[in-house]
């Protein structure tokens, strides 16, 4: 068994990266952190994140979303790791939690590499990299949409994610929401 299964399950991994997604991008959503400007509300056709565009008629659901990445992850080598677990109902339409069966990898670095260009060349635009010792998180936005694609792959150690959050103030709330009663359940 590999060190990452022997953490908790799917959702315990993908509350993991989505506490990652909103300390190194902000809850989304709210408004502009530089202007004050309030964000444009879910399924506007504004622009997002970093130069993204809302796609005609609105960004694209949760459904849209686990599709692209798993056609992405998959077309790249990646297989899915399946899980008992899973993204809490409240937070399935504004959520996406794609996770790597590590055991099943054979390139990870490259199968990483070619998931990202695969989600850049279907209109995802990366607003940020961190690549620091072993480590590489990679935001992409669309639709109003935040993908946080990250590779951990040190000592053995293999976590492969694509983490996606809907950055509209409907999904904010239930984010903030989520939080404050998983604090409060400690």
């Amino acid at each position: 068994m590999s060190p990452a299964r022997a953490k908790s399950g799917g959702w315990g991994r993908a509350a993991a990266a989505a506490g990652v997604v909103l300390l190194v991008a902000g809850c989304g959503g709210g408004s502009d952190k530089e202007t004050g400007t309030p964000a444009p509300p879910s399924g506007a056709t504004a622009p997002v994140g970093a130069g993204a565009e809302a796609e005609a008629g609105g960004g694209p659901d949760a459904a849209a979303v686990t599709e692209e990445i798993s056609a992405a992850a998959t077309a790249a080598g990646f297989t899915e790791e399946p899980s008992d677990e899973d993204v809490p109902p409240a937070l399935k339409p504004c959520m996406v939690s794609w996770q790597v069966d590590d055991e099943k990898v054979t390139d990870s670095e490259k199968s990483y590499d070619d998931t990202v260009a695969a989600l850049a060349r279907s209109g995802w635009k990366e607003s940020q990299k961190f690549d620091h010792k072993g480590s590489v998180i990679t935001s992409l936005d669309k639709g109003g949409w935040t993908v946080k694609a990250s590779h951990h792959g040190q000592g053995g150690f293999l976590t492969v994610s694509f983490v996606a959050t809907d950055n509209g103030p409907e999904c904010e709330k239930l984010f903030k929401e989520d939080l404050e009663k998983n604090k409060n359940a400690r």
